[in-house]
């Protein structure tokens, strides 16, 4: 009977030692993983060429028409702001400035003497010797020559500016690109005779298909270069875009601004203009990434400060080959595992294989 309590403490110390085995089952070490980030598919442009172009130009003609008499400059020459560039013949308008002066001395006389008379009467009529009838006669007189001597000055203005539209000056700093009349022949209103540019602010003009019309705007990046000399290359902007496209090619006139003050981009010449890769907002993974389980599509989306993947449903547009399509469920930059996904589980302990996502 003395043996009983050894007895009873080996049951005890068997009992004390199966929960020790069962503590110290070890925890499963972390899964590594081979993962990449979504992004967005990118749409590659092709390379325009279009003409190096004066962002400023204006085509200067005369606002009546007559008799080419003298043009000044030809093409290529420099001209200063407000230079005389071509006249015409203004036998005509010289002969009605003439005219119209006359018929203002004519008229600022009249009103003269009309005035003088009307002065005299209401000296008189203040002594009654004149009646009131014949003071309102004269003032009557008085302010039909002040109206026709208002009515020769406008006549004056209108023929002196008549005159000035037989001379044709330059609005601004530039250079004669084209001319358009010599001189003795006729010309009419709004005929271009000289096209005057300002050769310091540049465009690339270049036409743009449909297809990649989407992806320009205002202000879009261009890497531009002369053909001449494709090893010099610098950024233009979008700063003008045509609000249709032409009726015939389907293509829209881009204007691209060349801030570069490069002398290998000479007006005339051509240049070619490249867009970098441009985001068309779709999103794929790849076909590895996707589970399906009873026509529900999962991705495991990895949690790195957690160093674990939450399973996430997808919805995506299946392809016969090449990646899934990612309608929702996932945003651009998210992380997802790529392989061995039927093997995982929401929560799942992972480590990120670093040299294979490189």
């Amino acid at each position: 009977m003395k043996n009983w309590p050894l007895l009873l403490l080996v049951p005890s110390a068997l009992l004390v030692a199966a929960c020790s085995d069962q503590q110290a089952v070890p925890v499963p070490p972390a899964r590594p993983v081979l993962t990449a980030v979504v992004a967005a598919e990118t749409a590659n442009v092709p390379q325009f060429v279009g003409v190096v172009t004066p962002r400023t130009s204006v085509s200067l003609a005369f606002r009546v028409g007559g008799t080419l008499l003298t043009r000044q400059v030809e093409t290529g020459d420099a001209v200063a702001k407000g230079e005389t560039l071509a006249t015409l013949d203004a036998t005509t308008s010289e002969l009605a400035v003439q005219t119209a002066r006359a018929n203002l001395s004519s008229a600022e006389a009249q009103f003269a003497n009309a005035a003088a008379a009307e002065a005299r009467l209401r000296t008189l009529n203040q002594s009654d010797v004149v009646t009131l009838a014949n003071l309102e006669q004269s003032e009557q007189q008085t302010a039909g020559a002040q109206a026709a001597l208002i009515q020769a000055q406008a006549r004056l203005s209108q023929a002196e500016e008549q005159l000035s539209y037989s001379t044709l000056a330059s609005p601004m700093d530039g250079i004669t690109m084209a001319v358009g009349a010599e001189a003795g022949s006729v010309v009419g209103a709004g005929q271009m005779v000289v096209t005057v540019s300002d050769p310091a602010t540049r465009d690339l003009v270049i036409d743009v298909p449909e297809s990649v019309i989407d992806h320009i705007a205002i202000g879009t990046t261009f890497r531009i270069a002369p053909q001449l000399t494709p090893s010099t290359s610098v950024s233009g902007k979008v700063r003008e875009i045509a609000p249709q496209a032409h009726p015939v090619t389907r293509s829209w006139r881009v204007r691209i601004g060349i801030d570069s003050e490069a002398d290998q981009f000479w007006l005339g010449t051509t240049a070619s203009a490249l867009l970098d890769e441009v985001e068309d907002g779709t999103l794929t993974v790849p076909r590895t990434a996707v589970r399906t389980d009873d026509d529900r599509s999962f991705v495991f989306v990895v949690d790195r400060p957690a160093s674990v993947v939450r399973q996430r449903q997808v919805e995506i547009e299946e392809s016969d080959n090449g990646p899934y399509r990612v309608i929702s469920g996932l945003g651009a930059h998210e992380e997802v595992v790529v392989a061995g996904v039927k093997d995982l589980a929401d929560g799942q302990q992972i480590t990120v294989n670093r040299e294979r996502q490189e």
